[in-house]
């Protein structure tokens, strides 16, 4: 069955000249990064508050020392290198097939394995500014640093990432405007759970929705080919 499906998703990539590649936390775990849904996932370990919490703009500037020690313990990715799935969609970028990719990541893996139209719609690390300036930051200087990170103007230096409670970026619209005129989308790595981002599916309209995960998602009835299996072991037997 898995060399089928296999077989299957070969032909639609081979016979789709505008693919659009939407992916999720499963796409960096096996460069070592946790996701947060799954069975080893951060929404798995025990806090003393919730990552949602942790992780919002409530606890950015309310308990901002709170924020940054779960921050720097868990969103830290510098060292981390691209998987077999970076790689092999940077390659399809360079063929001319994909021709966006949008991710809910924020850990720049896409751009370190090559590719270079990536929507990042949850933000980056890589990004950082003061929230009175905006003057920007590198991200040694967040990671490297011990305390709250501050500015020389006196304001909070945070990542350029959406936090919970925050809106989206502008590259949200782009991303709409592409997957509404894609006419393959590949889903990968995605509970597709949270919204706003899982309601891109409902606007592509089309020929071959494919969706590639560990567990079920609301989506799979929807799905062109419905692919239940490891990223790596999928992405291994493409060409």
């Amino acid at each position: 069955m898995f060399n089928e499906k296999i077989k299957k998703l070969q032909e639609v990539i081979d016979n789709s000249n505008n693919i659009v590649f939407f992916g999720g936390a499963g796409v960096s775990t096996a460069s070592g990064l946790k996701d947060f849904r799954g069975k080893n996932g951060l929404y798995k370990e025990k806090y003393e508050k919730t990552p949602e919490y942790y992780l919002s703009s409530e606890c950015l500037y309310q308990e901002p020392e709170e924020f940054y020690n779960f921050y720097r313990d868990k969103m830290n990715c510098l060292n981390v290198k691209p998987n077999i799935v970076h790689t092999y969609l940077a390659d399809l970028e360079k063929k001319g097939k994909l021709k966006a990719i949008i991710t809910q990541n924020i850990d720049n893996l896409h751009q370190k394995a090559g590719s270079k139209n990536v929507l990042e719609i949850h933000g980056t690390v890589f990004k950082n500014y003061c929230d009175h300036c905006y003057k920007e930051y590198n991200v040694d200087y967040i990671f490297n640093s011990k305390d709250v990170p501050r500015c020389e103007c006196g304001g909070l230096i945070r990542p350029d990432v959406v936090l919970y409670g925050e809106m989206l970026p502008n590259c949200f619209d782009e991303a709409i405007k592409y997957i509404s005129k894609a006419d393959t989308l590949i889903v990968a790595g995605t509970s597709l759970t949270v919204q706003p981002a899982c309601g891109l599916v409902d606007l592509f309209k089309g020929k071959n929705l494919i969706i590639i995960n560990n567990d079920n998602t609301p989506y799979n009835n929807q799905a062109t080919l419905f692919i239940n299996d490891d990223l790596v072991d999928v992405f291994s037997n493409l060409k």
